[in-house]
């Protein structure tokens, strides 16, 4: 059972439908295992959930904004 796990920020249902479409064909393309057998987790991360150089990404995009 290979896993491929992806985390970003929120994403849309459309992203997360590429993204899995995409990850899932391209791990059986590489293995040579069918992709009923690749399993995708994305995990989304809140903005507020995430710092980068010592400061929160929400900050820093209302830093960003301001």
């Amino acid at each position: 059972m290979p896993v491929v796990t992806f985390e970003a920020a929120q994403l849309t249902r459309a992203q997360k439908q590429e993204l899995v479409r995409d990850f899932t064909e391209s791990a059986a393309r590489i293995t040579g295992l069918p992709k009923e057998s690749i399993f995708v987790f994305l995990k989304e991360n809140c903005p507020e959930n995430v710092g980068v150089g010592g400061v929160l990404l929400d900050d820093r995009k209302k830093r960003a904004a301001g």
